[in-house]
């Protein structure tokens, strides 16, 4: 199973099934997919084959996950998708001390490559301080860092 495949069925799972929720902003969702990033989506009807599609398309090869060692490449996937995909790459150059340019370049594969725990932690920890800063922490902040404990425990399995 590819490191895509993997990280797709881990976050996938964090996102859940079909939900109308008025009070979020990205209204109708399935499997994290919202009617507002995607007018053209029948998101009621989404299937599991066209999000992966959507994930890989618009997510994972723009955060370039597929040059980044397990599990970072996992958290920075989820990021993308939960966070959008420029703050996730600013995150990832900042826990990597270089340019928060929010594209990944040699020099952000490169020091990837090398990082260590101490990184994706210092990673996540960024996820968890602009959560705090987003609209509707307060109601939905319990879940989303529910949701980082999750994706960090099932990444090191």
């Amino acid at each position: 199973m590819s490191d895509f495949d993997r990280a797709f069925d881990i976050v996938v799972r964090e996102e859940g099934g079909y939900v109308n929720d008025p009070n979020d902003p990205g209204g109708e969702t399935n499997f994290g997919i919202s009617k507002r990033q995607y007018p053209a989506v029948d998101i009621k009807n989404l299937t599991p084959e066209l999000a992966k599609a959507i994930y890989s398309k618009d997510y994972w090869t723009p955060a370039s996950c597929d040059q980044l060692p397990w599990p970072l490449s996992l958290y920075v996937f989820d990021s993308a998708v939960n966070q959008g995909v420029a703050p996730a790459c600013k995150m990832l150059q900042r826990a990597l001390d270089t340019v928060q340019d929010g594209i990944i370049g040699r020099t952000s594969v490169r020091l990837a490559a090398a990082s260590r725990p101490w990184h994706w932690h210092r990673f996540m920890s960024y996820r968890v301080m602009r959560y705090q800063g987003t609209r509707n922490f307060d109601q939905y902040g319990e879940g989303w860092l529910i949701r980082l404990f999750n994706v960090v425990s099932k990444g090191q399995s």
